[in-house]
């Protein structure tokens, strides 16, 4: 299986997103600059996040994204789904077409490999992986910019005050 930088950029927004909830809409600007996810790719994956029920929009200033669901009800695999990454190892992209028009010898091992991959995903929600940035450090401290005298400084903020 590859999962492509489409599906990591989805989970690694929805993680951002995540880690943001409680403080209001979160901006894709936001998301782009702590990440380095281009604007307009997230700009695309937020469009088939939204149709999919995973995030809402607010338009307007003070606008942005947040969940529209619960962190335990959101699982990897929902994300990945959402954004047209297939979760499949085969050669075939499980159509059983592999090997002139008919299954490999070895299709069925990937195709097992597949649904445990996807049941592995779908085991593991914005909560787990939340929990997991808390407990690493790595989401305990966020940049944030706020406006002094006119300029722009930034400040470090604990994620943990905020949610």
């Amino acid at each position: 299986m590859r999962l492509t930088t489409k599906g990591r950029f989805a989970v690694t927004a929805m993680l951002d997103l995540a880690l943001r909830r409680g403080g209001g809409p979160v901006t894709l600007a936001g998301i782009s600059e702590r990440q380095k996810i281009s604007l307009s790719y997230l700009e695309q994956l937020f469009g088939k996040l939204r149709r999919h029920a995973l995030v809402e929009s607010v338009r307007g200033p003070g606008g942005g994204y947040y969940l529209a669901k619960s962190l335990d009800e959101i699982a990897v695999s929902d994300i990945i789904k959402a954004v047209d990454e297939p979760i499949d190892t085969t050669q075939c992209g499980g159509l059983g077409n592999c090997h002139d028009e008919h299954e490999c010898m070895t299709h069925e091992l990937w195709t097992n490999l597949s649904g445990k991959i996807y049941d592995y995903l779908a085991s593991v929600t914005l909560a787990h992986l939340v929990a997991q940035q808390r407990g690493v450090g790595v989401a305990e401290i966020q940049d944030h910019t706020q406006s002094v005298s006119g300029r722009r400084v930034r400040t470090k903020t604990d994620v943990a005050s905020v949610l």
